[in-house]
């Protein structure tokens, strides 16, 4: 299927490793001019440099996007460098803070206000701000792409997650909001709901790529919950998610908005 993306311009936060460098690689393959947003300039410039490699067009979009001015900054750079915004791909997320590795986290009247601000800022502030840095410009044009990455956790709920469940489910109605706001623009604004993915920035434990159920107890436990799982004895990929990411992206998914699409293997069914 021809997405008809070459030569778009897309700017991905949280691209240096994980769902979003696998984001970043496949909107390149389908001919798109990848920024490259991540905190740590190393990541972003690795990912750059596969993306060159392969014969694509990319920026290193290195900032801190709880800030709005270092946002504006990097989609500035990143307009000059590449053209104008065509897709904002919202993926940078900030992880759960646990007791202990492989513990639980703490219950929601154990956490801080401290622990709230940092899972606030980057989920939910992050994204606001890299939409209102893109949204003038594509609304002047008439068309633009907004996908935001959340959490299953944001459309069900999970105990010991309330904090990061409440942020998740704002950027949801966030994006339902912004859909109806900016139909008339012909701006799409969708949501891909994830549980957990295995991916190559995870050091080790359950959702490294080398884990098996034979391997990992933990693994086999978590397996249970994910009804595909069962079958295809694995959790969700980077790869997974990026196909998804590029249908939307593109003119095919037109008359889909405001909608969130779960890639998590049926845990949550809606």
């Amino acid at each position: 299927m021809d997405l008809n993306l070459k030569d778009k311009v897309a700017f991905v936060t949280g691209g240096g490793q994980g769902v979003g460098r696998r984001i970043c690689l496949d909107l390149a393959t389908e001919g798109v001019r990848v920024a490259v947003n991540d905190l740590f300039a190393e990541r972003a410039d690795a990912v750059v440099a596969e993306i060159e490699a392969a014969g694509g067009r990319a920026f290193a979009a290195v900032a801190d996007i709880t800030s709005e001015a270092g946002v504006h900054a990097a989609i500035a750079a990143s307009r000059e460098a590449l053209g104008d915004i065509d897709i904002l791909v919202n993926n940078a997320g900030v992880p759960v803070e646990r007791r202990e590795k492989g513990g639980a986290a703490p219950l929601f009247l154990d956490t801080t206000t401290e622990g709230w601000a940092r899972i606030i800022d980057l989920n939910l502030f992050g994204m606001m701000h890299c939409c209102k840095a893109v949204l003038p410009g594509m609304k002047a044009r008439r068309h633009g792409k907004i996908i935001n990455i959340m959490s299953e956790a944001g459309r069900a709920g999970e105990a010991r997650l309330a904090v990061y469940s409440g942020a998740k489910a704002a950027m949801l109605g966030f994006a339902k909001a912004i859909a109806q706001e900016h139909g008339r623009d012909c701006i799409n604004v969708n949501v891909i709901a994830l549980g957990a993915v295995s991916h190559e920035g995870i050091a080790e434990g359950a959702l490294h790529p080398s884990a098996t159920p034979e391997t990992n107890e933990r693994l086999g436990k978590m397996l249970k919950a994910y009804p595909i799982a069962r079958g295809l004895q694995r959790l969700a990929r980077p790869e997974d998610v990026s196909g998804m990411v590029c249908l939307l992206a593109s003119d095919r998914a037109a008359y889909i908005t405001g909608q969130s699409i779960g890639i998590s293997g049926g845990l949550v069914m809606i």
